[in-house]
């Protein structure tokens, strides 16, 4: 593994994220475990099969409201966190496994991560009354840790409509908690690689 200290959504960041599966689509890849790869995960191995054969961005990608808001009010959400804890995030960069990858928002100390979330009311509240972290979010955090090999990811959800007490929520994994999970998502992204790998192969037969 080696870390690149890349800034996210840089040209050099994407650069080393094509192609790859990264953690922010390891739920994706996680759907029906156990079973068949479902048709989202299908359409994330041509993605990046396309990315491979072609050495550049897939069409494939996208943003929306809700992630140019995640970029915008981030480093607020970072700026919190940090006066929350006394502590300095340095940049997340990326972990390059060569064939998968990770981006965290940040890293913290030697040991830990943080994702940070930037959502609305109706998502900020419903973490608030879980007393957890998003499930929605489950393997790319599980994928933090395994990617990183850091002890802890701490989830942070942000919301600017909150009183100022309550805009900032967080929750930390420790990975000695998740080891089954960790061990579960490198069997299923394995097995994903190589669907990535077979469709390729298809790909470049046919033409």
């Amino acid at each position: 593994m080696i870390w690149h200290d890349v800034e996210q959504n840089s040209e050099q960041w994407d650069a080393l994220r094509l192609g790859k599966a990264t953690a922010s689509n390891y739920g994706l890849i996680m759907a029906n475990d156990g079973k068949a790869f479902g048709e989202p995960a299908k359409r994330y191995a041509l993605q990046l099969a396309l990315e491979q054969i072609k050495g550049c961005k897939s069409e494939f990608a996208f943003s929306n409201d809700h992630m140019e808001r995640g970029h915008e009010q981030e480093p607020i959400a970072r700026m919190l966190y940090e006066e929350m804890n006394f502590i300095n995030v340095d940049n997340g960069g990326f972990f390059d496994h060569v064939t998968y990858g990770d981006s965290p928002d940040g890293l913290v100390g030697s040991d830990g991560l943080i994702e940070i979330k930037s959502v609305i009311a109706s998502t900020h509240y419903a973490t608030l009354t879980r007393g957890s972290f998003d499930p929605a979010y489950r393997w790319q955090l599980i994928g933090h840790l395994d990617c990183s090999g850091r002890d802890w990811v701490d989830f942070t959800s942000f919301c600017s409509d909150f009183p100022d007490n309550k805009q900032l929520i967080v929750y930390r994994l420790h990975a000695d908690e998740f080891v089954n999970e960790i061990e579960r998502l490198r069997e299923r992204r394995s097995e994903f690689i190589n669907l990535v790998s077979e469709v390729k192969k298809r790909i470049l037969e046919d033409v």
